[in-house]
């Protein structure tokens, strides 16, 4: 039983492939997507695993955790794995916010009222509480509640080669919501102070639909090759495309801990445990695959019940 329950929020600062194997599509390898939905995530192995690596004490200049600990929160070694379970555990990584190319204001933080649905059912179930409300019914087909200008070029939200219909009768409700999202989950950082003030003006709630189609059909793709060492040339056949969550997205990922399994640990309570994962000050890391490109650097932010 979990005892102790917060949520961290990810922000993709370079592009992320959370891979799922070979793609049977145009795309090569392609991102991990929730069945029913299609929509973006990363499986929580990953993430866990992430975070198990990022604090390991044999590798870690910062020795954050002493071996005891560490060994608490995420579990022994493969070899060591019948002596006992770790007590921390992350669900999957879910989509809150998509940038799509906006005509106007550069790019917009896009979502839909089912997703921020989600969140919010996800935010209930680790008591966190949230001061705005969700729209009554989504927008239709070809409207999108924005709030302000900031998106407008002609009177239309122009979004990749779409065009919609601003709706302002949620103009307030995008705002505190934006507010919310740009105050809660966020880094808290000065280099992203640009970011917070823009992103209530340049947030809008789409259809349900539409958006489904920008986060199929809209994600980053790019096409990697292999040259001959000899002649530095391509090599025959050596052509392959990968797809990536494109930088300026937001994800949400549960996290919540049980009391120590661990014999003897000097971390007892799934708070004392939960406390010390949040105090480790991890406020980047990288995640999924071509690291070594520079790929897949997120900036974390713990919110929630602290």
């Amino acid at each position: 039983m979990f005892e102790a329950k917060t949520i961290l929020y990810m922000y993709i600062e370079h592009p992320l492939h959370a891979g799922s194997g070979r793609g049977l599509t145009a795309v090569d390898l392609p991102i991990q997507r929730e069945r029913t939905t299609g929509y973006p995530m990363v499986q929580a192995s990953g993430i866990k695993g992430c975070l198990r690596d990022e604090t390991d004490p044999k590798r870690d200049p910062k020795k954050r955790l002493t071996e005891d600990e560490w060994l608490t929160i995420f579990g022994p070694e493969t070899a060591n794995a019948k002596d006992h379970a770790g007590a921390l555990s992350t669900g999957d990584a879910r989509l809150l916010l998509f940038p799509v190319r906006s005509l106007a204001g550069v790019f917009a933080w896009t979502t839909s009222l089912d997703v921020l649905a989600r969140f919010r059912r996800e935010a209930e179930i680790l008591g966190i509480g949230l001061s705005w409300e969700l729209p009554q019914d989504p927008p239709n087909a070809e409207q999108t509640y924005a709030n302000g200008d900031a998106l407008l070029a002609g009177g239309q939200v122009v979004l990749e080669e779409y065009s919609f219909a601003p709706n302002q009768s949620q103009a307030d409700t995008v705002k505190d919501i934006g507010q919310w999202i740009a105050k809660e989950a966020l880094p808290d950082a000065p280099e992203y102070d640009y970011f917070k003030k823009a992103l209530p003006g340049r947030l809008c709630i789409l259809p349900d639909d539409v958006l489904r189609d920008f986060l199929l059909f809209a994600t980053e793709v790019q096409t990697h090759i292999k040259i001959e060492p000899e002649t530095k040339t391509v090599k025959s056949g050596a052509l392959w495309t990968v797809e990536s969550l494109p930088i300026d997205s937001l994800m949400y990922i549960p996290v919540m801990a049980t009391p120590s399994r661990k014999k003897g640990s000097t971390l007892k309570t799934a708070q004392e445990i939960l406390n010390k994962v949040i105090g480790l000050d991890l406020l980047r890391t990288s995640l999924g695959g071509d690291e070594t490109t520079g790929q897949g650097l997120v900036a974390l932010r713990f919110g929630g019940n602290q």
